[in-house]
């Protein structure tokens, strides 16, 4: 079979408090094609900490760099799930001490979250530390319609929900969460922050709110011709009041879709 071509886009806005005080944004993406393979990393500085913008963008420069380095020799041939797990936190553990060494002696200012997708002809692998979601489109209903798949998300690191864990955390390499999908039939991916969450994930029941997702996959599947008109849609859409109300956070979209 040939290869699997991707058509990818991402895009970080500042939420509303971010807009309103000037406040840079503190999300971040980064997209690399290794050979067969493609690396996608969104990350979600922590709000509290000074140099967290700082943060994310290094977190997805080291794991696009870091996992592209991996995936040279690994992505075309079929892997076993174990094996593709186990390779992701090897990963995460050299992406984790480069981190620490390059941001000194107060890694707690660079505090982030980070999600990675490593997506290839044979497997998808995921990987993530924090709160970030990854939701696929692979196989269709009885009905021929697109079937949607949220990826599990790393369980809370204690009692209360709204606490997380970051790749300058202490212990962080014991909190990483890691799949493998071995599937073919993928044709879309979806890696976002958690300020999308609202937004991009039902509770009731629990998994993708396809709405939202089939809307956003779809606009990638048949881009218009112009493709700035297309960002400024969709940064419409991530800053309107409509999303705002959800979650007034910063918002980042990764998209890739099979052409």
């Amino acid at each position: 079979m040939g290869e699997l071509m991707w058509r990818v886009h991402g895009l970080s806005v500042p939420g509303y408090r971010h807009r309103r005080d000037g406040v840079p944004c503190q999300d971040a993406w980064a997209h690399r094609q290794s050979g067969s393979a493609q690396v996608l990393a969104v990350a979600d500085g922590a709000g509290s900490r000074p140099r967290s913008d700082e943060g994310a963008r290094l977190a997805v420069e080291l794991a696009t760099e870091h996992f592209s380095r991996w995936t040279w020799a690994n992505a075309g041939a079929p892997a076993a799930a174990r094996t593709v797990r186990m390779e992701l936190q090897i990963t995460f553990r050299e992406l984790r001490a480069a981190f620490l060494k390059q941001v000194g002696d107060t890694p707690g200012d660079f505090a982030t979250t980070l999600t990675v997708v490593v997506l290839t002809p044979e497997w998808l692998g995921h990987l993530s530390v924090g709160d970030g979601f990854v939701v696929l489109r692979a196989g269709t209903s009885e009905e021929g319609e697109p079937q949607f798949h949220a990826l599990p998300r790393p369980a809370a690191p204690g009692e209360y929900g709204n606490e997380t864990v970051f790749v300058t955390s202490p212990g962080a390499e014991e909190w990483v969460h890691t799949d493998c999908v071995q599937d073919r039939g993928i044709s879309g991916v979806l890696l976002s922050t958690d300020g999308l969450a609202q937004a991009a994930l039902s509770t009731r029941p629990p998994g993708p709110n396809t709405s939202f997702v089939s809307a956003v996959l779809r606009s990638l599947d048949e881009p218009g011709p112009d493709p700035v008109r297309d960002t400024e849609a969709l940064t419409d859409l991530l800053t309107s009041d409509r999303l705002t109300a959800l979650n007034a956070d910063d918002k980042t979209l990764l998209r890739a879709v099979r052409t």
